[in-house]
């Protein structure tokens, strides 16, 4: 599982860069979007997106194992419910990095 903690390496600065390598790809970035909205089957990710049924499968996998979704069994289907807290979790942790931004924009190093 992926985390948004401070288990990220140093000298990411406390980014949790693989999270956000994983919400880079556009189509992953499209189902979590399609995800914010409702809980929704791969059937139902398939016809939004217009992807084939095995590269949603294989997004939601990676999604899936990063913590950042969980499923929900609903007779034959699987339904895909996006994980509101880890979400909260990063946007605290970029909410961070602005702040400190703010305060540090007078800061310089001096050049040797």
């Amino acid at each position: 599982m992926i985390s948004v903690s401070d288990d990220s390496p140093p000298s990411t600065g406390g980014l949790p860069v693989e999270l956000l390598r994983l919400l880079s790809d556009p189509l992953r970035a499209r189902i979590v979007r399609l995800l914010a909205g409702e809980a929704l089957c791969t059937c139902h990710l398939v016809e939004e997106t217009g992807a084939s049924q095995t590269n949603v499968s294989n997004h939601l996998r990676l999604l899936r194992e990063a913590g950042v979704v969980t499923t929900e069994p609903c007779g034959r289907y699987t339904y895909y419910v996006l994980r509101a807290d880890v979400l909260h979790r990063l946007a605290a942790t970029l909410s961070d990095l602005a702040a400190d931004a703010e305060r540090n924009t007078r800061n310089r190093r001096p050049c040797p």
